[in-house]
């Protein structure tokens, strides 16, 4: 869709699947006399009017409920039929289809089609469209779309603040904030043989240091809702028999993963996603870590390392009944040194002791520091008796970075993150400005327009079509 496509658009609105009550919806400009004419009653703006939807020979395809919303009071912006029919499947495709075939026959009156081309609608595009017709931001539009994937209270919270405007009026306050100190700047320039007098007595520096100050607050918002959002990728591992599935098991309170006395036993990674004082953590469970001669295992270690190349975090898992035992102890170093070769650096390993139940007197030792990673102290646990869960959670939510959820953070994503890192990056070079003996004001407003720039792309007073594109397809048809 481009911005100068004005054609009306259709789509069910509804999930997929049987339901009591199913939508068809329609936007355009100019709806009202085709949607009064196939009806055959008067709409009344915001109202529900109880009729049937006829199909081709007058007969009803369903009763239900209409609702006209005349531009621009609309979602979208323009006029928005909605139709409200039982939620059936076949009902829908059946309404919908009549839709498309009513617009496209001719008005008795004038000979021309009711509406220039009805059409399916796109992924996202009555959101788009809501954008394009300024009834909201970008970020705002994102936020739609955060609401209905979110997966936890606190994420469906900070994606409802975001559509209301809160991430919005934050950015607002930088931006005006970066106008008023750019307009100084460029207002100096006119001046050079004051321009140092005049940065000091309109105090640029304070001015600076109030917008970095601000820029922190958001940000800390910002990677919480991007949390909440996201959540945390992390792959227990280990060797053959440790208790990773038990694990997985304990932390999903659920016998996802075959649990049995024989090393070896899973093969093939699972994952299940869980909730930590709303913070979503996906738990990778994998294979042992071993050499085998069995195919299938051989597969399953290889998609083991392959999702611990991915992770973001890697809980080392040990059995502690093994501790003293030399042979394991130095299998366990092979598995780190080539774990620590295969990950970043920046990825934390946890290392955590199982089996405390039969373990008792089991002395933790800090894992030894490397090249690669500091020495980290280590956790002791028992997934069988879920000794030392709750010490393990709080260190998952450590590593995920979590705060306690506040009831002003917002929902936020990668590219608003990578947005503000970039304002954090032309603010950085701005502060060098100011605080020089000799400071270059063009350099100074130029590093300050470049930081709006970053900070419009987040609301969408700046963007490319391209990545409004990669933004919307991502949405559900119709919405």
């Amino acid at each position: 869709m481009t911005r100068t496509d004005q054609h009306p658009i259709a789509a069910i609105a509804t999930a997929a699947g049987r339901g009591a009550v199913g939508i068809v919806r329609i936007s355009g400009q100019g709806l009202r006399p085709w949607a009064e004419h196939w009806l055959g009653q008067n709409l009344r703006a915001r109202h529900a009017h109880y009729l049937p939807f006829p199909d081709a020979d007058g007969q009803p395809i369903d009763q239900g409920l209409a609702l006209f919303f005349p531009a621009p009071h609309s979602y979208t912006g323009e006029d928005v039929l909605e139709l409200q029919a039982h939620g059936g499947p076949i009902v829908l495709q059946m309404l919908l289809a009549r839709c498309l075939q009513t617009a496209a026959a001719a008005d008795p009156a004038t000979g021309q089609a009711w509406l220039p081309q009805l059409r399916l609608a796109e992924p996202g595009e009555f959101t788009r469209r809501a954008f394009l017709n300024d009834k909201m931001d970008l970020a705002q539009a994102e936020a739609v779309a955060d609401l209905i994937d979110a997966s936890t209270e606190s994420a469906a919270r900070s994606a409802s603040r975001s559509l209301s405007g809160a991430f919005s009026q934050a950015i607002e306050a930088l931006r005006e904030g970066f106008i008023h100190l750019r307009m100084l700047v460029e207002a100096t320039l006119d001046f050079p043989e004051e321009d140092v007098d005049f940065l000091q007595a309109a105090d640029a520096r304070g001015q600076l240091a109030a917008l970095r100050q601000q820029l922190d607050a958001v940000v800390q918002r910002a990677r919480q809702g991007a949390l909440l959002r996201e959540g945390l990728h992390i792959v227990i591992a280990g060797q053959p028999n440790a208790g990773k599935s038990s694990l997985l098991n304990a932390l999903a309170g659920a016998e996802l993963a075959i649990v049995t006395p024989i090393a070896g036993t899973t093969r093939d990674k699972v994952e299940q996603t869980i909730q930590i004082d709303g913070v979503p953590l996906h738990i990778i469970d994998t294979a042992g870590l071993r050499e085998s001669d069995d195919l299938v295992e051989q597969i399953g270690v290889q998609r083991a390392w392959q999702a611990l190349e991915q992770a973001q975090a890697v809980l080392f898992l040990h059995d502690g009944t093994q501790a003293t035992d030399a042979d394991y102890r130095a299998r366990d170093a092979a598995i780190l040194t080539q774990l620590e070769q295969r990950i970043s650096p920046a990825i934390p390993i946890v290392h955590i002791w199982n089996k405390a139940d039969l373990a008792p007197d089991l002395a933790l030792e800090s894992a030894p520091a490397s090249d690669a990673q500091p020495a980290r102290p280590a956790l002791s646990l028992s997934a069988k008796t879920g000794q030392g869960l709750d010490a393990l959670r709080h260190t998952l939510l450590q590593l995920a970075g979590h705060e306690t959820v506040a009831e002003d953070v917002f929902m936020a994503r990668s590219r608003h993150l990578q947005a503000l890192a970039e304002v954090d990056a032309h603010l950085s070079q701005a502060q060098a400005q100011i605080d020089s003996s000799a400071p270059a004001l063009d350099l100074l407003a130029e590093e300050l327009r470049l930081a709006q720039l970053a900070l419009n792309r987040i609301t969408g007073e700046f963007g490319a079509d391209d990545l409004l594109g990669v933004i919307f397809s991502s949405f559900c048809i119709g919405k």
